[in-house]
């Protein structure tokens, strides 16, 4: 992963939890608004670190592309399905949640692999 594109991802990922974890505290039947938020803004931290591991070539190759591709993915349709219930009243899909849920928990080991990982 690019360095640069971690550290968008992080923001876009911070700027996304700050505005669901305030329309939590507003919207009726925000718990689940600041659930995704907190989501959001946890793995916008993650992002950073992710890019400044990135930098130093401490998570390459397939593994380390995986781990940020697996956050992305997972936040999508946890995150998205949990404001999807607020404000269009129905799920992205059956299930959506908690397969975004699987994919965070798999790309989070995914970063144990890679960072286990012999470098080159």
């Amino acid at each position: 992963m690019r360095p640069r594109l971690a550290i968008a991802l992080a923001g876009l990922a911070g700027a996304l939890g700050v505005i669901l974890s305030a329309m939590g505290a507003h919207v009726p039947g925000g718990a689940s608004l600041g659930t995704a938020g907190t989501f959001l803004l946890i793995h916008a931290a993650a992002f950073l670190a992710l890019g400044a591991m990135a930098g130093q070539g401490l998570v390459a190759g397939a593994p380390g592309l995986a781990v940020p591709l697996g956050w992305v993915l997972g936040l999508a349709l946890f995150c998205g399905d949990l404001a999807a219930r607020v404000f269009l009243g129905t799920r992205l899909f059956p299930g959506a949640a908690p397969a975004g849920g699987v994919i965070l928990i798999l790309a989070w080991a995914g970063l144990s692999l890679a960072a286990l990982r012999p470098r080159r």
